[in-house]
Formats: structure tokens, sequence, C-alpha cells
């Protein structure tokens, strides 16, 4: 296997995570555009909750402002250069109910078949050093703040969590790929330190909530 490479969490506050490489490998189900060991993350409440509940969250669609993560910040997980961004997917209605989410499913061909931008929405690429290069996807339109060129530090505000590309409710994608093209670059296995985890790095598991306290 290749080195594991360390991150720090991309967010604070309170997040549950999803499709964790730490479960099972591939993460989200199949190796493709490199989301071998990648893993999601969704902004909760106390109680758990990825917003509040309605008679739409049983039954329809909910506006992305719904939820608590919509437009929380998110943060560079390392030191590096961006190496790639993309801005101007749309923000798509939340999803959490069994109803829209099965119609959604039937849309998910078309997504793929659109490549990897239609499935990441807003992303930034960091390259943290040689064939190590960090992307975090489905970000809020218009809210990536660097460019491809620069400089960027760990805990750094880069953008907002959104709900762009292949995504049914906000939250944030990280994977690790040795290249840019996920056509034929490979995933890379990642932990993150910091958040009560080892110094030498861990992965939640599905659904274990990450606390992570305000900067300074």
């Amino acid at each position: 296997m290749s080195e594991t490479v360390l991150l720090h969490f991309p967010f604070t506050g309170r997040w549950r995570t999803e499709n964790s490489p730490a479960d099972r490998v591939p993460s989200h189900g199949s190796d493709a555009f490199g989301t071998r060991y990648a893993v999601d993350f969704v902004a909760v409440d106390a109680h758990g909750r990825s917003g509040p509940r309605s008679w739409r969250t049983h039954l329809a669609t909910e506006p992305p402002q719904t939820y608590l993560g919509f437009g929380a910040t998110v943060l560079s997980p390392g030191d590096g250069q961006v190496v790639d961004v993309h801005d101007g997917e749309p923000d798509h209605a939340g999803r959490r109910s069994p109803l829209t989410l099965a119609a959604y499913l039937l849309t998910q061909g078309r997504r793929a078949r659109g490549g990897a931008d239609s499935l990441a929405g807003n992303h930034i690429s960091i390259e943290l050093g040689a064939g190590r290069i960090v992307t975090l996807c489905h970000l809020r339109r218009g809210s990536i703040t660097v460019r491809a060129g620069q400089r960027v530090g760990v805990g750094e505000p880069i953008a907002e969590c959104g709900n762009s590309g292949n995504s049914t409710e906000p939250h944030i994608h990280v994977q690790v790929n040795d290249g840019l093209d996920v056509a034929t670059d490979h995933a890379l296995p990642m932990a993150f330190v910091g958040a009560g985890g080892p110094a030498s790095g861990w992965m939640p598991r599905g659904r274990e909530i990450v606390h992570v306290p305000p900067l300074g």
C-alpha cells in the first residue's frame, strides 16, 4: 500500500463521517474517478442532525440553506500550492427524503457521463508535495477564495461548504491522488491529525462524529 498522507480536518465544529475507508475500500463503492480512499463529512448539531426537519424532509427536496453545513468555512488541510480550481457549478436542493433520493439515483449515470467536474462540482486541488494532491469537492458556488498557483497554509480559509456536483446534501468530500487526471492517476490513503485522535493520524469510521474546536 502507498504511504498514508497526513491531513488536518478541513473544518471546525461538529461533523459526521460518511463513506469512510475505515469501513470499506473502495469507500464509495467504486475505484472510478480516484475515489478509492475518499471520505465525506456532513456538518451536524449536538443531536447528529444535518439540519432542522420539516414535512419537506420526508416528502420533498429542501433548499441547501436548510442544512447546517451550507456556507460553513472550508479550511486548507495542509500546506501546499493550489494546482486546480473549478467554480460555477450550481448548488442543488438537498434530499433527505427516501422518495427524492430514489429519483436522484436514476440520474446518477447522466452525472457520471458528464465527467469529473460534473461529479465533484466546485472544487479545489492542493499539491502538498510531489505526487500528493488533495482535492476538496462540492463547494459552494462563488465561495472559493484561492486561485491556481497560490500558496496556502494549513487551516487557511479557502472556500465554503456547498451542495454542488454529485451531492444530496451539503458536505465536504476529501480525496488524495498522485495526479490531477482522475482517469489515470492513483488514489492514496490518508489519515487526519487532531480532534482527539492519535498524533500519527486516524480515519474516523462511518457515522462517527468529529468535533474540531475553533482555531486559536
